[in-house]
């Protein structure tokens, strides 16, 4: 144990691309300051909806082995060299959103048993003893199973692996009010662009009244390999900084400052800035 990293950081996550939105400044961040940086990503997204023209022939398992290269890119712009497949590439297939047959297939994460699935992700908490573990809120952020699901794992994994060092869980976040200051000035920007504004801030994953919100990573001087990472994941999100879009071609704020709510463990003080703070550096 005396060759980890003085700090570890667990990254769970459902599809390829969701860590760079949600996440890719403070993997930068973290992996810069040479904390050791691990995500494990649940699906290979192989139900993604293409945005290229060119790339629309992939489809099923063909788009999860493109994904699973963007991933790889994505890593390499963010400094993080430890991703994973939670149980092996295929191991657990997407299930598209919520509603649709697809949630029946039982190859599908949403049909995995969660304790089957979440011995998986203690194997690599096991190897890798991170102090802080990082996932969706219960709905997932916007209520895709995948998303709901990755929750159930990460949190029944680290329930069950009390004794590996886990000393602080967060949920990915953002702030009400930085939500509506980023769409308003995205209005100014884009002034020619349909826009509901009120929608496009319920819409943005993880939105919370801002007393919810426990930690603020300033990612600032990780914002273009952010943009870079996101950009790797050509076939599911079009970048023009500082706003991106996915499928839907609804134009979204770009955060660089990135947000949590500890659900788990001690607050170390008011306002966080650090997703360590608290913890001792020697544990």
């Amino acid at each position: 144990m005396t060759d980890l990293p003085a700090r570890r950081l667990l990254l769970v996550h459902a599809h390829p691309d969701d860590e760079s939105i949600n996440n890719g400044a403070t993997m930068a961040k973290y992996a810069a300051e040479g904390a050791q940086v691990t995500l494990v990503t649940c699906t290979l997204g192989e139900l993604g909806e293409v945005i290229p023209p060119e790339l629309r022939h992939l489809t099923g398992t063909a788009l999860g082995e493109y994904r699973q290269r963007e991933l790889a890119a994505a890593m390499a712009e963010l400094g993080v060299e430890d991703f994973r497949l939670l149980g092996g590439p295929g191991r657990y297939r997407d299930s598209g959103m919520m509603g649709l047959a697809d949630n029946d297939d039982p190859a599908c994460f949403w049909q995995a048993d969660v304790d089957e699935a979440a011995a998986h992700l203690i194997e690599v908490i096991r190897e890798v003893r991170p102090q802080v573990l990082v996932s969706y809120d219960p709905g997932g952020g916007y209520g895709h199973p995948d998303h709901i699901q990755a929750h159930r794992v990460a949190m029944r994994a680290a329930e069950q692996a009390g004794d590996l060092g886990i000393r602080k869980v967060y949920w990915n976040r953002v702030p009400r009010p930085v939500a509506e200051a980023a769409f308003a000035r995205l209005q100014d920007d884009l002034p020619g662009l349909p826009f509901d504004k009120s929608a496009a801030v319920d819409d943005v994953p993880g939105v919370v009244d801002e007393t919810e919100v426990t930690t603020a990573i300033d990612g600032t001087p990780y914002a273009a390999v952010k943009a870079a990472a996101m950009r790797a994941h050509a076939t599911q999100i079009d970048v023009a900084e500082p706003y991106f879009a996915l499928s839907n071609e609804l134009a979204q704020p770009l955060f660089t400052t990135e947000y949590y709510q500890l659900a788990q463990g001690e607050l170390a003080l008011p306002g966080e800035t650090d997703l360590f703070a608290g913890i001792e550096e020697a544990s």
